[in-house]
């Protein structure tokens, strides 16, 4: 009796369409940018005079969770479209950054040895800034692909 050396290999998924892929990201990116908004004032919250809150900490901590999760969901789209694969990475490192952000920003605010230049660096904390208007922008250039692509099918 022969045993075959190679098992045949089993049939590759279909490929989902382009517009599929687009809107499955655009799904992801739209939630990512709501959640900006309380992200963004958390790290605000760690700038503001004074003694910062433990509720900021709270704050600090559930917009964490709530990031990394939109990253992990955005890593687990499967996209084969190159030029998609481009935007995920992109908004991968833009959470990222957010992610990176909310942990500086409960470092700076709950240091243990407060000094001069920590108190500060944290005083200029004043939210995401730029990368949260990059993340923004590059939603919606999907977002109108999006539209074009609806317009196109009801012609």
């Amino acid at each position: 009796m022969r045993i075959p050396l190679r098992l045949p290999r089993p049939p590759a998924p279909a490929r989902a369409p382009r517009a599929a892929q687009v809107r499955a990201l655009v799904a992801v990116l739209d939630e990512a940018v709501a959640a900006q908004g309380p992200a963004d004032e958390a790290v605000a919250a760690c700038g503001e005079p004074g003694p910062v809150s433990r509720q900021t900490a709270r704050d600090c901590g559930l917009q964490s969770i709530v990031l990394y999760r939109l990253r992990t969901r955005l890593q687990d789209l499967r996209l084969t479209d190159p030029d998609l694969a481009l935007v995920q990475a992109q908004a991968g490192r833009l959470l990222s950054y957010g992610l990176w952000m909310l942990r500086e920003s409960l470092d700076l605010a709950f240091t243990v040895h407060r000094d001069a230049r920590t108190e500060a660096a944290r005083l200029r904390l004043n939210g995401l800034g730029r990368h949260a208007d990059d993340l923004r922008r590059l939603r919606d250039g999907l977002r109108a692909e999006v539209e074009v692509e609806v317009e196109v099918e009801v012609d």
